[in-house]
């Protein structure tokens, strides 16, 4: 049976782990896209697509899939992520991109709000005051220029071009807010936040991330 290079790839770092064989993924009505996930994700999001800190990101949070639109999986899932671990997947074609996001989206029961989240107004701050913020607040995880793992943080790579040029300044502005549940991202407002960012604040880093990818 042939397989793909990135089947192959995918094998053989779960063979580094001591896996001689991808373990059964997260259960789904979509099995088309189950195995598709099986042979292109497994390896870095893991079996129950949770992610690995300093690895990969969780796939299956609920607040992701809930502010994540099918554009921005489908993106992301295509052109990968430029600079990071997270290679492009464009060879699977749009149906196999399609039917990934559909498994993944079967494992939560939250409303999708992605259309209301990204019709938020453009951010407008300043970005020195959110290069103070991100760097005493943020490069924590994501590193000093939202480098991300490269960095040696646990947080994803936000400062580059592969995620700024899909994510809606709502889609990022929530996200700060209401971080993710069950991950290293907590939000960043309100009393229970990390950090009880104003709404200025939180646009004056937003602001300041558009500047770093170019």
């Amino acid at each position: 049976m042939l397989i793909s290079k990135h089947t192959a790839v995918a094998l053989a770092s779960l063979a580094v782990l001591g896996l001689s064989q991808p373990q059964p993924a997260i259960a789904g009505s979509n099995e088309t896209g189950r195995v598709l996930y099986v042979q292109n994700c497994i390896a870095c999001h893991q079996a129950d697509a949770i992610g690995k800190p300093g690895v990969a990101p969780s796939l299956v949070n609920q607040e992701l899939l809930a502010t994540a639109s099918d554009k921005f999986l489908l993106g992301t899932i295509r052109d990968g992520r430029p600079g990071t671990g997270m290679p492009p997947f464009s060879y699977l074609g749009r149906k196999k991109i399609k039917a990934i996001v559909a498994y993944l989206r079967e494992h939560t029961d939250v409303p999708n709000r992605s259309a209301e989240v990204d019709a938020q107004p453009r951010a407008q701050g300043d970005p020195r005051l959110g290069e103070v913020w991100f760097r005493d607040i943020c490069s924590t995880c994501h590193g000093i220029r939202g480098d991300g793992y490269e960095a040696g943080g646990t947080g994803t790579a936000i400062g580059k071009k592969g995620f700024l040029s899909k994510a809606s300044d709502g889609f990022i502005r929530t996200t700060i807010s209401e971080g993710r549940s069950n991950t290293r991202m907590l939000g960043f407002q309100g009393a229970s936040g990390l950090a009880d960012l104003s709404d200025q604040e939180v646009d004056d880093i937003i602001v300041y991330l558009r500047g770093l990818q170019h």
